[in-house]
């Protein structure tokens, strides 16, 4: 599961700014040949099952890497941290174990949860005005769309780590917020 008798946990999204666990160490850190993409539908927390919302996953893109935190937990309570886990990623995420390069220079081994292809909620890719939209639009149990891409954004700035994709979907739906049809389009669906 992770080096010698150390366990971690990559977290590229949500886990970035809320990791919802007691953990020992915290690092910056990245993938290798992973890239972060909104390509996973949420009808659970962002959005619901008649308007989907988007949020991340990794994708295996050989020339890039992703960086987020990874965190240390105690051995004695990964059994704990894994089953929280794995409801709050219930909705097509699996684990896997990855290396990641911690911002000490340290390589470690640890886990992570991706959405793969094959999962039912799986949306993919698409143009970056339909994704923007769709962000723009859906609401969820755990609140806006919207608010996820804007926590997401200002959590990876805040640890120094530059997204392409994620700062221009960020960017895309902060202009359709800011359009006045979309603000009343979802003033009515609040």
């Amino acid at each position: 599961m992770a080096s010698s008798d150390r366990v971690w946990v990559f977290g590229y999204g949500s886990l970035i700014w809320r990791p919802s666990f007691n953990f020992l160490n915290a690092h910056v850190a990245w993938v290798d040949g992973w890239s972060r993409r909104f390509w996973q539908g949420s009808t659970d927390h962002r959005g619901t099952p008649g308007a989907p919302g988007r949020v991340v996953t990794l994708v295996q893109i050989s020339d890039q890497y992703c960086g987020g935190v990874a965190y240390e937990i105690e051995p004695e309570v990964a059994t704990q941290v894994f089953a929280e886990l794995d409801r709050r990623e219930i909705q097509g995420y699996g684990r896997r174990e990855v290396e990641m390069r911690l911002n000490n220079g340290e390589t470690i081994r640890g886990i992570v949860y991706i959405a793969m292809e094959k999962n039912p909620h799986y949306l993919g890719d698409d143009v970056l005005s339909h994704i923007a939209k769709q962000i723009a639009c859906a609401r969820g149990p755990s609140g806006s769309n919207w608010d996820y891409v804007k926590r997401l954004g200002g959590a990876l700035r805040d640890f120094g780590i530059v997204d392409a994709h994620v700062f221009e979907v960020e960017q895309a739906v902060a202009r359709l917020i800011r359009a006045p049809l979309v603000k009343a389009h979802l003033r009515g669906s609040s």
